[in-house]
Parts: structure tokens; sequence; C-alpha cells
């Protein structure tokens, strides 16, 4: 499972960091980004609670 975050539509809420800070952290700029390339499977589930909570729609699971 692959797991990006839209940086047109991050807001920097910080949902998914706080959900998944195994997966998700903030830029300098205060923006997610996604640091890891493939989610490891016992966190997948922390990544798909992100997507739904995610307040901007802006993480995108492939």
């Amino acid at each position: 499972m692959k797991v990006t975050v839209d940086e047109d539509r991050c807001r920097g809420h910080g949902v998914c960091l706080g959900l998944c800070p195994e997966v998700f952290s903030l830029t300098d700029d205060g923006y997610a980004e996604a640091t890891v390339a493939d989610v490891p499977a016992h966190l997948e589930a922390q990544v798909h609670e992100a997507v739904q909570s995610c307040p901007e729609q802006a993480i995108v699971v492939e």
C-alpha cells in the first residue's frame, strides 16, 4: 500500500500525524507529508483512519 498527501489540498491540520506518526510528518511549512514509501501492513488500519479523518481529504491511498 502506498500513501501520498496532496499538497494542494492539505491545510496542515495535523490529524494524520496524530493518528499515525510512523507514516506522516509535517514539513517546515506546516503541511503534512507521507514519509514512508510503502506502508507496512501493521500500520494500514491507522493510515485508513487518517484518510477518513482528514478534514481536507488530502490523503491518497494506492
